[in-house]
């Protein structure tokens, strides 16, 4: 218990530990559990065998011979977040297995109850979400800290250096989320000496994502992203392949639409945006405000706390300190630069892999689904959250430049 700290002093404002953000890793799941209790092993059979029964297309009858499990069992954040990331990929595979052409229109019962019971007391939804793919997903492979994923899909290295690309960019935010912190509490005192030190401190960690992000190409194949990995993270809301949704069976007779994981659930730019006061037109707004549902509950309300907060931006304006208006247009600078470098990631493993995979489809004996790599075409100018992925990109990065503060 670290009650006894708290007794002689009040908590700050925004107290990270009250959000469940870590000190060390941000909003990464500390240390996860790589293994579910034993009344579990049908779930973690399934899971650590995907890859290969997705590819040969034995998912669905192993998931149809699976007992219902109740998850009554499970015990504690570490447990849940571990069992929905399992339950997130098999489910992916489960409906995924044959590719666009291939869906199914019913999740069966032994799959869909606990997986929606675990949700709920999770207050995640139903589909796989950045909080599953990246935040909980990630192991110490050795003494020497290497990493791996704990969980997998088709895709081999490049799914795994998908994953933990992705897993570095949110380390690297870790001193920026901290300066949140340090910053909102500056300024309420006052003490414009470590505003300014919190404000440099944020835009090196925004530069620190965009030279983690940069890893990406070392990585990830843009071919094996294109037309293997992607559409395992494609959802059913906005979806031409899934136009009605997913019947949750057990859960709910109608069908249910939810969309996929997306970089755009990841809370970490949401509570930087929230700082320095961005404000993003109506179409994106309104998807980024939905992406929130996606976050882990108290993510979400941290998000909304930073919201709340005293503004940065007038405290600056109204400062008329030119060293913190040159600190606060470093971050909003860095910020619309790894916007910027995100669009050419996703032009690269996007836009190029789609004309790349449509010029190859002509080859005699394409078979349909991912394991014979056949692209998902549904999806090539949306991306897995279902929004216009470059109207969407650009516009966000547009509004975010649009924050800077003039001389």
């Amino acid at each position: 218990m670290e009650a006894s700290s708290d007794m002689e002093k009040p908590p700050l404002p925004l107290a990270l530990t009250r959000f469940q953000v870590s000190e060390e890793f941000g909003f990464l799941l500390p240390n996860p559990l790589t293994e579910l209790p034993a009344p579990y092993g049908p779930w973690m059979d399934i899971a650590h065998e995907l890859p290969q029964l997705i590819t040969s297309q034995q998912l669905r009858s192993r998931v149809h011979q699976m007992p219902q499990l109740s998850t009554q069992h499970l015990r504690g954040r570490e447990e849940l977040h571990l069992a929905h990331l399992v339950l997130s990929f098999i489910t992916m595979g489960y409906v995924w297995q044959e590719g666009e052409e291939g869906t199914v229109q019913v999740l069966p019962r032994n799959l869909a109850v606990p997986y929606w019971e675990v949700s709920q007391a999770l207050g995640l939804p139903p589909i796989l979400s950045h909080a599953d793919f990246v935040l909980a997903n990630w192991r110490r492979k050795d003494p020497n800290r290497n990493l791996d994923t704990i969980i997998a899909l088709p895709g081999g290295e490049s799914l795994r250096g998908f994953i933990l690309v992705t897993l570095l960019v949110e380390k690297a935010a870790v001193p920026g989320i901290k300066a949140i912190i340090s910053a909102l509490c500056a300024i309420l005192e006052r003490d414009e000496e470590t505003l300014h030190r919190a404000l440099e401190e944020l835009a090196g960690a925004i530069e620190a994502m965009s030279k983690a992000l940069r890893r990406m190409h070392d990585y990830v194949d843009p071919e094996v992203f294109y037309t293997v990995i992607r559409i395992f993270l494609s959802g059913w809301k906005d979806n031409p392949a899934m136009p009605h949704g997913l019947v949750y069976e057990g859960v709910s007779k109608e069908p249910m639409a939810f969309s996929g994981g997306s970089a755009a659930q990841s809370t970490v730019l949401h509570a930087f945006d929230e700082l320095l006061g961005i404000c993003h037109h109506q179409d994106g707004a309104s998807f980024l405000h939905r992406m929130r549902d996606y976050m882990p509950p108290p993510h979400r309300a941290f998000v909304e706390e930073i919201h709340r907060a005293v503004s940065l931006k007038q405290h600056v304006l109204s400062s008329g300190d030119t060293q913190l208006r040159t600190a606060f247009n470093r971050c909003v600078s860095a910020l619309a630069d790894f916007r910027s470098y995100h669009i050419t990631i996703v032009t690269k493993y996007i836009s190029i892999a789609a004309a790349k995979a449509r010029a190859g489809q002509a080859e005699p004996g394409a078979r349909a689904g991912p394991a014979g790599g056949k692209p998902p075409s549904a999806l090539e100018t949306k991306g897995t959250g279902g929004s216009h992925i470059f109207s969407f990109l650009k516009s966000i990065r547009d509004t975010t430049r649009e924050g800077m503060i003039s001389a």
